[in-house]
């Protein structure tokens, strides 16, 4: 639950799913994006092409 906590999940998202091994949720989360990293990533990426600029 804390790693959730920390990537800003809602309680439960991955420790909530029924047969899920702790194991497996900790690979769940480790593999997982922070959706407000992903937001800021995408309106980064946004600005740029707003700009022109080459996002490569």
């Amino acid at each position: 639950m804390f790693v959730e906590w920390l990537m800003g999940l809602p309680a439960g998202h991955v420790t909530g799913v029924p047969g899920l091994s702790r194991t497996a949720q900790l690979k769940a989360l480790g593999n997982g994006v922070v959706p407000q990293q992903a937001a800021a990533a995408l309106l980064a990426l946004l600005g740029r092409a707003d700009q022109g600029e080459d996002a490569a």
